[in-house]
């Protein structure tokens, strides 16, 4: 069973969201490098049950907020998405480093994202 591994939160402006996270419930954040500003947010120890995420431009996508699953194939996980009624909204993506995702909606038009953990990354 695949389960929500990561969450997005997008925002008009990352840096005042991340401001606002920080204080109220002081989550930590790093930018990562890249095109586009995405601060990776770390929402607790890592011995506590939870999941991190990120904060991200509004540019691309109007949900305020995406989860990811955590997938063992991505391949396998993006037929059963068509499969079940689903669609891919593009390519297998690299993540320097990490593994492969890409962004999916479901049958009712919501977005989420599938990611695959290299297991060969550092």
């Amino acid at each position: 069973m695949d389960r929500v591994t990561h969450f997005e939160i997008t925002a008009d402006d990352p840096d005042r969201a991340a401001a606002f996270y920080k204080k109220a419930f002081g989550w930590e954040f790093n930018a990562m490098p890249g095109p586009f500003k995405y601060l990776l947010a770390t929402t607790g120890a890592k011995d506590q049950v939870g999941i991190d995420g990120a904060i991200m431009g509004r540019q691309d996508h109007k949900q305020a907020v995406i989860n990811t699953l955590g997938v063992d194939n991505w391949e396998a996980s993006a037929k059963a998405i068509k499969d079940a009624g689903g669609q891919m909204l593009g390519a297998k993506q690299a993540v320097a480093g990490f593994g492969w995702f890409a962004y999916f909606t479901d049958t009712e038009g919501n977005i989420a994202g599938i990611f695959q953990t290299d297991k060969n990354a550092k």
